[in-house]
């Protein structure tokens, strides 16, 4: 496509419409706002985190909702119902979908996770409605349906306490927006025995939930995988409708305060090669920012898949996988690319 701003022609999807430098330089603020709005209409989502001065409070995540009477949070989990705050879900009920993955698993930390050699054992991958992003690109956008029946805790944890799991693996979505309870469950889970417990995430959620979080992991061997969409603030915008600020300062807590004395690696990273945007240079700020809290963090460089808003895009081209491989190894010891079999030539 060309850009409907300066003219220029690259992967563009309809639904964004310009080209990475424009949006990079900020000219494409309102009309990514509009594009994200068009497309959360039809799931009966608010375009922005609301921010009404007298709305109640939700903290769970970076969008800090403050809803006005009637309004639903970001994630739509929440809403203000004459002055209250009210929730489809807490600490004792969730809305999710659990299931049993055979080990080893597509997992993007299975490249090194010692999971990945428990042949014949189980993971419980558990995948939660609701997100506190919006990216125009997903792959599980199901998770936007929050009218599936919910889960108790009591009946997760028949699932979870199977002698034959090994791991549990919370995405969605994102957990953000149900981390008490996820952090609940999984306190619940390791009091019985131990289990790894793993975080795939993007990252955006309060730092003392993230902190317990990633507490819970390093304790039972597990891994928090951060979802680092992109590095420029307006990228992220476009493609995910809000700031990445809290993701990057949430990763850099983790990898001061515990990364060190984990065994297996506790914390990585992965971003999506998304066509025409997420390029070397977004790739190598990234992984310069990595590096400059540790260099031996694993990075994982994952193959785009046309989905959701973004299917008028191409499978990552194999030149800008390579390109970007060269760059994040240039500031990274661990550097690994995923989906490799479905490399576009």
């Amino acid at each position: 496509m060309i850009c409907k701003i300066c003219g220029k022609e690259n992967y563009i999807p309809e639904v964004i419409g310009l080209c990475v430098d424009c949006v990079r330089g900020g000219d494409s603020l309102e009309h990514t706002r509009d594009a994200h709005k068009r497309v959360r209409e039809k799931f009966s989502l608010p375009s922005a985190p609301p921010d009404d001065p007298d709305g109640v409070y939700c903290g769970l995540c970076a969008n800090e909702c403050r809803m006005g009477v009637g309004r639903k949070g970001y994630c739509g989990l929440r809403w203000n119902e004459c002055g209250k705050l009210v929730s489809l879900v807490n600490g004792e009920n969730a809305i999710m979908h659990a299931y049993l993955d055979p080990l080893p698993t597509n997992c993007c930390a299975a490249w090194f996770c010692p999971c990945s050699g428990e042949h014949g054992r189980q993971n419980l991958a558990v995948f939660f409605y609701g997100c506190s992003f919006n990216c125009l690109f997903c792959q599980n956008c199901s998770h936007k349906n929050l009218s599936v029946p919910g889960t108790s805790i009591d009946g997760f944890l028949q699932r979870a306490l199977n002698p034959e799991v090994s791991c549990i693996c919370y995405f969605g979505g994102s957990p953000e927006p149900q981390l008490p309870f996820a952090i609940k469950a999984s306190e619940k889970v390791l009091k019985k025995r131990k289990i790894r417990i793993c975080w795939e995430w993007n990252g955006s959620g309060n730092p003392e939930l993230v902190k317990k979080a990633a507490r819970l992991s390093l304790e039972s061997g597990g891994t928090v995988k951060f979802d680092l969409k992109a590095f420029n603030e307006n990228l992220n915008f476009a493609l995910c409708g809000v700031s990445n600020k809290r993701v990057y300062e949430n990763f850099k807590m983790i990898a001061k305060g515990f990364y060190e004395s984990s065994n297996p690696p506790l914390l990585t990273a992965t971003t999506l090669l998304v066509p025409g945007y997420i390029d070397k240079e977004e790739v190598g700020e990234i992984a310069r920012f990595i590096a400059n809290l540790n260099e031996e963090i694993p990075y994982s460089l994952l193959v785009f898949h046309p989905d959701f808003y973004m299917k008028d895009l191409p499978v990552t081209p194999k030149k800008q996988a390579g390109e970007c491989y060269g760059e994040a190894r240039r500031y990274l010891k661990n550097v690994n690319i995923g989906n490799k079999h479905m490399l576009y030539f």
